[in-house]
């Protein structure tokens, strides 16, 4: 496997969200909420499982950029430092215009939806932010940048901004006139108007300091979108916004507008149809966060699935490489069958019966159809016969007990 940063600081971010949950239980503060940062991993797990097929577009277009470099940049500590300052100079404008752009917004939106903010929510990525972004980074390869140390000092980049998710560090002095902190951050996470679309750094803040898209924290933010997607499912929170933008355009007459609307700001609509919307105040006093009611009967059984999710993830992301892409492709489709049924059942989802139990059949039936066709292991096929019999008798007797107390996930 190729050496991946983010990957392989897996095991420390879940260390830190640890960590910070024991403060949330020591200092008695509301940080987290079971529904929202499952969802935030979730989105986290399928953005890197989707990722193993759209990064390849961005990789590919940066080592195909990089045949017709001007230069050939030497390999060597000064140049790592530049390669990383302009990395995070072109990550700024991809970032901002991932704000800018309605297209662009839809794949960047899941990263705020959370009305939270804990590291969590660092994890949680849109699977279509990186078709969107990818381009912005090619003029390094035309510079001379090799591509495999531009992959590393991007994962870097995105390392960095992980501990910038939390409301349990304050401000840190002079560091907040050069670096992106949790302080800056919070505020690029705030649904008030006056802290939409600012901050968009990843490792300066100089950047928002010199193009004028900085703004102090300065009263606590309210978090989230202003429009807020309300579900806990992984696969609707990617598609929600882009599911909006068609319902939209269905009502746009004109095509040159509808070609607008896609390219122009977030909100922007035609004169006839209200023009550029207004971001709307926050009633403070009013706002209520999404968290529909669950029964905690169902919790040790999402949780039980959940941490089988993440290990099958990590063990995955791990061995991928060695196996064919239809092979990955099968079990992808596993693992984000398995986050999205977590999400419809904290949602008490209708579907949800059906659906887990078609789950757990797929996931007995693939996995022996890939030991016989594609000499999967063979330990591999006893476990999940017994892990599909097991979830399976689980659930069944979990439906039947919440049924005889009036409450039903189907």
């Amino acid at each position: 496997m190729d050496f991946n940063p983010i990957i392989l600081s897996i095991p420390i971010y879940f260390l830190l969200i640890g960590i910070e949950l024991l403060i949330e239980r020591f200092s008695k503060r509301k940080l987290y909420r079971l529904n929202d940062a499952i969802t935030n991993i979730s989105c986290g797990v399928t953005q890197q499982l989707t990722n193993i097929f759209f990064k390849v577009l961005g990789v590919a277009a940066f080592a195909f950029v990089y045949e017709y470099r001007f230069f050939t940049i030497p390999e060597n500590a000064l140049t790592f430092i530049l390669l990383f300052i302009a990395v995070d100079f072109c990550y700024y404008w991809a970032h901002r215009m991932s704000h800018e752009i309605n297209l662009f917004w839809g794949g960047h939106v899941v990263h705020h939806q959370s009305e939270d903010y804990n590291f969590s929510v660092a994890l949680r990525q849109g699977s279509f932010q990186i078709l969107w972004t990818f381009s912005f980074y090619l003029p390094l390869a035309l510079i001379g940048f090799n591509p495999t140390t531009f992959v590393f000092v991007s994962a870097l980049v995105t390392v960095y901004q992980f501990w910038i998710h939390t409301e349990t560090i304050g401000k840190l002095g002079w560091l907040e006139y050069v670096f992106n902190t949790p302080s800056h951050h919070r505020v690029h996470h705030g649904r008030d108007p006056k802290y939409i679309d600012r901050n968009h750094a990843g490792v300066f803040i100089v950047w928002d300091r010199l193009f004028g898209t900085f703004q102090e924290e300065e009263e606590r933010p309210v978090y989230g979108i202003t429009k807020p997607t309300n579900s806990w499912n992984p696969l609707w929170v990617n598609l929600a916004h882009y599911h909006q933008m068609w319902q939209t355009m269905k009502a746009i007459p004109s095509s040159s507008d509808k070609v607008r609307y896609i390219f122009y700001k977030p909100g922007w609509l035609p004169a006839e149809m209200g023009g550029m919307q207004p971001i709307p105040e926050v009633d403070r006093t009013s706002y209520i966060k999404y968290n529909p009611r669950f029964q905690r009967g169902v919790i040790p059984y999402v949780m039980t699935q959940y941490v089988i999710a993440l290990l099958i993830t990590a063990v995955f992301l791990f061995t991928m490489e060695s196996s064919a892409w239809y092979e990955n492709l099968m079990i992808v489709s596993l693992i984000i069958m398995l986050v999205v049924s977590c999400g419809g059942m904290l949602e008490n989802r209708s579907w949800v019966t059906p659906f887990e139990f078609i789950r757990l059949s797929l996931s007995a039936g693939i996995v022996t159809v890939m030991h016989y066709a594609l000499d999967f292991p063979f330990y591999l096929l006893p476990a999940a016969m017994l892990y599909a019999i097991v979830s399976a008798g689980w659930f069944f007797y979990l439906n039947r007990a919440l049924k005889s107390s009036s409450v039903s996930l189907s």
